[in-house]
């Protein structure tokens, strides 16, 4: 991947978690982009020297990594990427290559005083519950997202909740979860097993 690649890749991952109308995968990561806007950029040294350290996978990864760890990807501003980036990509990977450990410890540690169904009622477009978990960093980003793809929880909570800080968490989760390779099954069963006790 060429410096300019990664400056496109970078603006087309941002575009992909901000906006709704734009889809990384669809557009093949495309961006309406030149090269002389590109080298007219102080910091385009610092996409040659993510090129020269990283293959092309992980460029991808390193920005996904990025924006996910940050609360709210619109401000997220290449600076930050440059001091924190190297540390945030670390955790996700560690995050990633232990996601199977991850969710079943989440789960058990939510789960296991409260009542499951408890979890998703939503009452006057309060918070409910399992959000409330996910805010206090009890439930990361990827586990909401594994619920979903079980239990299509989200749907339910954008026509209950108008709420920003939800409407944030929300498109986090439908953006996010294309870059995630989740086994549907094998999640479920853990879940069952955490709440049902089923092996």
């Amino acid at each position: 991947m060429m410096p300019f690649d990664a400056y496109r890749t970078y603006l087309s991952l941002k575009n992909h978690f901000t906006k709704d109308s734009y889809d990384y995968h669809k557009y093949c990561g495309k961006s309406r982009v030149t090269v002389q806007s590109f080298y007219k950029r102080k910091d385009r040294f610092w996409f040659e020297k993510v090129t020269r350290q990283k293959s092309d996978s992980e460029v991808v990864e390193f920005f996904v990594a990025n924006f996910v760890s940050c609360s709210d990807p619109e401000r997220l501003w290449i600076g930050e990427i440059i001091k924190e980036g190297e540390t945030n990509y670390t955790q996700w990977k560690k995050k990633i290559q232990s996601l199977a450990y991850t969710f079943k410890s989440e789960m058990e540690n939510v789960f296991s005083t409260k009542k499951f169904d408890d979890m998703f009622y939503i009452t006057n477009s309060k918070h409910p519950l399992l959000f409330k978990e996910h805010l206090q960093g009890n439930l990361s980003i990827e586990s909401m997202i594994i619920l979903d793809k079980i239990l299509g929880y989200k749907n339910q909570f954008d026509k209950k909740m108008n709420d920003p800080v939800w409407n944030l968490t929300s498109m986090k989760i439908k953006k996010y979860s294309s870059f995630l390779n989740i086994d549907v099954f094998r999640y479920k069963r853990i879940l069952k097993e955490v709440v049902l006790g089923e092996k």
